[in-house]
């Protein structure tokens, strides 16, 4: 983690692994050492630990700005960093093995009353995948489209951060090796509450809006209401289970 200082009143957390990294700790995505640090800062600033206007994760960093003081932050966070890390090592574990758990299940039959209960603490999205690019990710991945659709089925995902246009979440918990190129050429418009993929993500559209994302399905869930609190139904943070619809 570096801490690299952004204009007067900002900080900007830098959570590329460096090439020295302990191994354990190298095997941890990026994306959860966001995650961790994102709930650290907020759980911090909810209890009065931090003064921060704005706590914005991205792919690879956290943002901290409206900081009072720059310098003393930079020295909080120093040491915070080996409980975060710490917890992020074991959150991922936690993580790999609840996926390793539902990708174990048949998906047509009941999940057991552990697993239920484990459900109950995701954000379930019903999902028809009828996309179009269906055909194109199962060529990606060399499998057939009944495989993409276990795969996506029996991810736990969890939202990294949001995006792009209002409520977009970008949901990070599919391995590296099956990240997907975007289309050459983006539609004009993509309809609301499609399931798409690109890179290392999975994304949903909140709204209709041009996009080059691989359309894998869609979905009726609302993402983003102005008038609900809060208006964005998939926060950073959130944990999600896609169904099928």
């Amino acid at each position: 983690m570096r801490i690299r200082p952004v204009g007067a009143h900002a900080l900007l957390l830098d959570c590329t692994a460096p090439t020295d990294t302990p191994e354990a700790v190298a095997d941890v995505p990026e994306a959860a050492f966001v995650e961790a640090w994102r709930a650290e800062l907020w759980r911090r600033r909810e209890r009065g630990d931090l003064i921060a206007v704005e706590i914005v994760p991205a792919a690879r960093t956290v943002l901290l700005d409206g900081l009072p003081d720059p310098t003393t932050t930079a020295e909080q966070l120093t040491r915070w960093a080996s409980a975060v890390t710490a917890a992020t090592t074991r959150s991922n574990q936690a993580d790999a093995h609840a996926t390793a758990n539902v990708d174990a299940q048949d998906q047509d039959h009941n999940a057991s009353a552990e697993d239920g209960a484990d459900d109950a603490a995701d954000v379930l999205v019903p999902v028809t995948f009828d996309g179009p690019d269906l055909p194109a990710v199962a060529e990606h991945w060399g499998v057939d489209v009944s495989a993409v659709r276990h795969r996506l089925t029996s991810t736990r995902f969890r939202v990294a951060f949001c995006g792009f246009a209002p409520g977009f979440p970008y949901l990070t918990g599919l391995p590296a090796e099956l990240a997907l190129p975007r289309l050459a050429t983006p539609r004009p418009r993509v309809p609301a509450g499609s399931v798409a993929l690109a890179g290392p993500y999975a994304g949903i559209y909140p709204g209709a809006s041009p996009g080059g994302w691989l359309l894998v399905g869609r979905t009726d869930l609302v993402l983003f209401d102005v008038a609900a609190d809060p208006p964005t139904r998939l926060g950073p943070g959130t944990k999600v289970r896609m169904v099928a619809a």
